[in-house]
């Protein structure tokens, strides 16, 4: 009985912290795909442009992901948690009061930086809540934190479509909306991070040479997955639009993305807990791969459901499954430094697919011609991954932990 009631709390643990990945992804960053179509008819820019404002993101997630271990390390896990969750409520919020392209491209970047602050430290803090547990058990929690994405997902796939019907000039409405939401989730953030202790031997700034090689198929396989599923996520909805998609099946679209979402990475966090490798990641990114192509190959209604099926069952589980991949190969007190270290190869990532994916599509005149980047290098990482290897057993940090 007293299993089950720590099991429940843990569980609550993790629901506050999801908030924090609610804020930092699915209303961030996903939400932005659903405004991108009405930014771009009235502020009349191209697709470079509308490119370039996942592209000023992912450069702030950089260096959010650079810095994210020192403040915890300087402040605090927790503090450096709420300080991120904070400032990315804001800028949501500054995003609705300008239509300069500058001042926008300012705010993505600021945005970039905190939200990578606020999800890295709010997964290491829901992998500090039990970090000598079992890894099934460490894969069900940080799956429930990683959910919190595809609620936010969910949430603003119903709210902005709603405000988007009055017309394309009504998206400053929008952001306002989505910062709203956000500012919502900071009470339970709040309480939630209160309960988590840090890891014992506190947490490591940064990893050294040993433990980056150890991780490097992961590093690199993470960074070819931004690449692939942000170019997704930014046009998807262009593309559906080209294609001749109606609004109500975009917003059924976008709604089925997020709600297969939190209900499959429940699942997939007990999955991947079985894997001691790379083959976690893997078909996780073959998976998203295989998402792409139906929009690609056969354009319409159905293609657009199992795409939303298959990518929305499978994106958010990348980052659930490089987070069980650092707490397996590495010690409780590197695990956010691990995690940093991965989140910065995925920015990288996500600087290079909207403008490319935009590049091309300019140049060939067509959406799609960028759209297949995507699936391309989903392949890609999908076999990088499987080079990953499982951890040296004299190095488990399992073991480590009953020797301590």
């Amino acid at each position: 009985m007293d299993e089950k009631s720590d099991f429940c709390r843990d569980i609550f643990t993790a629901l506050g912290l999801s908030t924090g990945a609610a804020v930092a992804l699915g209303l961030s960053r996903f939400a932005y795909g659903l405004l991108l179509p009405p930014m771009q008819v009235d502020l009349q820019w191209t697709y470079v442009e509308a490119g370039a404002l996942n592209t000023a993101n992912g450069a702030g997630y950089i260096v959010g992901a650079l810095v994210a271990a020192w403040l915890a390390r300087r402040w605090g896990t927790a503090r450096a948690f709420l300080a991120g969750f904070s400032v990315s409520v804001l800028v949501l919020l500054l995003t609705a009061m300008t239509a300069s392209l500058s001042a926008l491209i300012m705010l993505r970047t600021v945005g970039g930086v905190s939200t990578a602050v606020t999800f890295i430290l709010g997964a290491g803090l829901v992998s500090a809540i039990c970090p000598l547990e079992n890894p099934r058990r460490r894969g069900v929690l940080v799956g429930v934190y990683v959910a919190g994405v595809s609620m936010g997902v969910i949430l603003a796939g119903m709210a902005l479509p709603i405000i988007l019907r009055e017309g394309a000039q009504r998206w400053p409405e929008g952001w306002t909306v989505l910062g709203v939401l956000g500012a919502a989730g900071l009470p339970a953030a709040w309480l939630a991070a209160r309960q988590v202790q840090q890891p014992a031997g506190g947490t490591m700034a940064l990893l050294n040479a040993r433990e980056c090689r150890r991780i490097a198929p992961t590093l690199i396989g993470y960074g070819v997955f931004g690449a692939g599923y942000v170019g997704y996520m930014t046009f998807i909805m262009a593309l559906l639009q080209e294609q001749g998609g109606s609004s109500e099946q975009m917003i059924w679209f976008w709604f089925t993305l997020g709600l297969v979402s939190a209900v499959t990475n429940l699942l997939w966090g007990r999955v991947l807990g079985a894997f001691n490798d790379g083959r976690g990641p893997a078909l996780v990114f073959a998976t998203a791969m295989l998402g792409t192509l139906p929009v690609l190959l056969y354009p319409g209604p159905m293609a657009m459901f199992l795409s939303a099926i298959l990518f929305g069952g499978s994106f958010m589980a990348g980052p659930t499954s490089i987070t069980i991949v650092a707490q397996r190969q590495l010690s409780a007190a590197s695990w956010t430094a691990a995690i940093s270290l991965l989140t910065v190869g995925f920015a990288l990532g996500q600087t290079i697919g909207p403008i490319l994916a935009g590049a091309i599509s300019d140049v060939a005149g067509s959406i799609e011609a960028g759209f297949w980047v995507s699936p391309l290098l989903l392949a890609i990482a999908a076999c990088v991954n499987l080079l990953q290897r499982p951890p040296v057993p004299a190095e488990s940090p399992a073991l480590a932990g009953k020797s301590s």
